[in-house]
């Protein structure tokens, strides 16, 4: 079911593609409309292993993950309502489209330091669902990201492009063009020096379906959604975000969130208010890897 809540928040993904600051607010899965321009190819396309024995795309040594899906498609997952104790995963997609270089280089802020600063002062795991474009403009947060032990990255497409038509307006990768635009992110973070980014991958907007689930299979890598929309995305008033978070979340919970301070320049002042009071609550914050090595134990 879609609140009212989620249809405001869609309509302002809209506006925000428009203004070509992309996020993710939808739900699990979207309507399909007409495909517009296609991403970049990458200079070769990597082969197709077998998607029954799924291989770790950037090298990282046996991280916690899902068996693979029924008929060969890619895993998905939302949340862990079987975890242990009241543990929650904040996530955060670092949004930014393979065309937006040149509004970076004029000053537009696609990353969020102060979010990050404001998570490391608070101690708090976190996973970082990065574009591979966003980590070509910012190698060096990044990398940083990529070596501090409180973070681990993750996948969240190299364009910023939708895997499925009708995804709150944004272009359309082509599917034979799905599984070359995760690898083509993995090779940007090992570019920018991420030693391990994790097996897991956001789809842009949420938006999926059985023929993405099916493209990116080759990839090895888990969907991770989430069952908490924080509404980050475009809001002004941080409060409201907080409250719809608090509200949300539930032991087991994947809240959605930016680490795009163009598009969520909110989201600071919202972890400053969630974290503590989450706490006092007793919830407990774990990276997604957590979570999924959680529910994996107890399939």
């Amino acid at each position: 079911m879609i609140t009212p809540v989620c249809r405001r928040l869609a309509a302002l993904c809209a506006v925000g593609t428009a203004l070509g600051s992309l996020a993710a607010c939808g739900t699990a899965s979207h309507p399909r409309a007409t495909r517009t321009t296609a991403p970049p190819a990458a200079s070769s396309a990597p082969s197709r292993p077998s998607p029954s024995a799924p291989h770790t795309p950037a090298g990282p040594s046996g991280p916690p993950t899902l068996a693979p899906g029924p008929a060969g498609l890619t895993p998905v997952f939302r949340n862990a309502p079987r975890a242990a104790g009241k543990v929650v995963a904040l996530t955060f997609d670092a949004d930014m489209t393979a065309g937006q270089g040149g509004r970076a280089a004029a000053g537009e802020h696609f990353d969020n330091p102060a979010l990050i600063a404001a998570l490391r002062t608070l101690k708090v795991p976190a996973t970082v669902f990065m574009t591979g474009r966003w980590a070509e403009q910012y190698p060096d947060q990044a990398r940083s990201l990529g070596h501090d032990p409180l973070f681990e990255v993750a996948n969240h497409s190299y364009s910023h492009y939708a895997f499925t038509d009708d995804c709150y307006g944004l272009p359309t990768v082509p599917e034979d063009r799905m599984l070359a635009d995760v690898e083509r992110a993995y090779t940007a973070f090992r570019k920018a020096g991420v030693p391990d980014a994790m097996p897991y991958f956001r789809f842009p907007g949420g938006c999926y379906d059985r023929r993405a689930l099916r493209a990116v299979s080759g990839a090895g890598v888990t969907a991770v959604q989430w069952d908490v929309v924080s509404g980050d995305a475009f809001a002004t008033d941080a409060d409201a975000v907080a409250r719809q978070v608090m509200q949300g979340v539930k032991p087991g919970s994947v809240v959605v969130m930016h680490c795009t301070r163009s598009a969520a320049p909110t989201t600071e002042r919202v972890v400053r208010t969630v974290v503590p009071e989450l706490r006092r609550r007793g919830y407990r914050f774990v990276r997604v890897s957590e979570l999924i090595g959680t529910a994996s134990a107890r399939r």
